[in-house]
């Protein structure tokens, strides 16, 4: 059971891959531009993370879900696992979310037909 959260990680994150795959949201419309923003917003994640463990503010729970394996002390393996899903997850919404609302918006502008 002790990777039970890692494992639902990784399942939501190939859900997520495969919705993109299936729209061309993110790394199936710029696989190049999802891949910096992907490695920018990890990094970025990453750093608020060590910033907040040094600060004294981000503790390491003990979950009898979570593996117990650590990266450094009070990062988890299921941390950055959780920081890919989360920025993949946002840009999948984000783009997908800019499709629709540009579909509704010209829709609404399109010219009326008549019969």
């Amino acid at each position: 059971m002790g990777a039970l959260y890692l494992a639902a990680l990784l399942i939501s994150l190939g859900c997520m891959l495969l919705l993109d795959r299936r729209f061309r949201l993110f790394f199936w419309r710029d696989p190049l531009a999802a891949l910096v923003v992907t490695v920018v917003g990890l990094a970025f994640f990453l750093v608020w993370d060590v910033a907040g463990i040094a600060g004294g503010i981000f503790f390491r729970g003990d979950a009898t879900i979570a593996t117990g394996i650590v990266l450094a002390p009070e990062l988890p393996i299921e941390e950055p696992v959780f920081l890919l899903f989360l920025v993949v997850c946002t840009m999948v919404i984000y783009t997908g979310a800019t499709r629709v609302l540009g579909r509704l918006r010209a829709r609404r502008h399109a010219p009326e037909v008549r019969r």
